[in-house]
């Protein structure tokens, strides 16, 4: 029994140990940005933003500028009833078992959050064309040229197979929402924010060199209401 309790107190030990150096090695690198020498960010072009829900980031584009329409890679044939009066698009990826079965928070459960966790699963990409007035909360700007603006294009493009939007049938959480197939496996080390931030990097956006939370991705953004 003493042999047992101690294995168990070592396990619990050993994981404190490793989640805590996990959550530290992420702070830490909130203070050493990537693009953190980049030419101060003049008027953004467009309008564009990093929406978070306090665990989940999404990018949120308008549907419509000079580099894409984006009505033309994700139609609405895919979604039940967009609204008539949404202006943005906003795309987020991420576990596709979390994803198709954890339409809202009361439907998460410890072996979904460890699967993902420890991966296997592969990726789907979430599109919801959004109002206006969804953006009141959790909503950071993103200070764009149009030249980044381009770059985080070609990032969302090349997190689908082949470029294509093949969307999962019957897959929705409402009218305004739709999955696709994506490229890669969410894991521990690769998780929805990762991506968030792998695309702000790639844009030249200043942000942590490493985002797997959403205080990563957010740190050096400004809070905005659209």
């Amino acid at each position: 029994m003493k042999r047992w309790l101690r294995r168990f107190a070592f396990t619990l030990l050993a994981f404190t140990a490793l989640a805590s150096l996990y959550v530290a090695v992420a702070c830490a690198l909130m203070f050493w940005p990537a693009n953190a020498k980049a030419p101060p960010a003049a008027a953004p072009e467009l309008e564009a933003w990093v929406l978070s829900n306090g665990v989940h980031t999404d990018l949120v584009f308008p549907i419509r500028s000079a580099a894409i329409d984006w009505r033309q890679l994700f139609p609405f044939a895919h979604f039940k009833a967009v609204p008539p009066d949404a202006e943005f698009i906003a795309i987020g990826w991420g576990d596709r078992e979390f994803y198709l079965n954890t339409p809202t928070w009361g439907d998460l459960t410890a072996s979904r959050a460890f699967g993902a966790m420890l991966g296997g699963n592969r990726a789907l990409l979430h599109v919801t064309y959004l109002r206006r007035a969804q953006l009141r909360h959790g909503a950071y700007l993103l200070p764009l040229s149009q030249t980044q603006y381009a770059q985080l294009v070609d990032f969302v493009r090349a997190s689908l197979p082949s470029g294509q939007a093949a969307p999962i049938a019957g897959a929705h959480y409402g009218n305004d929402d739709a999955f696709y197939e994506a490229e890669g496996g969410y894991h521990l080390f690769e998780t929805c924010n990762t991506w968030t931030g792998r695309g702000l990097r790639h844009a030249g956006v200043t942000v942590s060199r490493w985002t797997p939370f959403d205080f990563n991705v957010v740190w050096h953004l400004q809070p905005a209401t659209p």
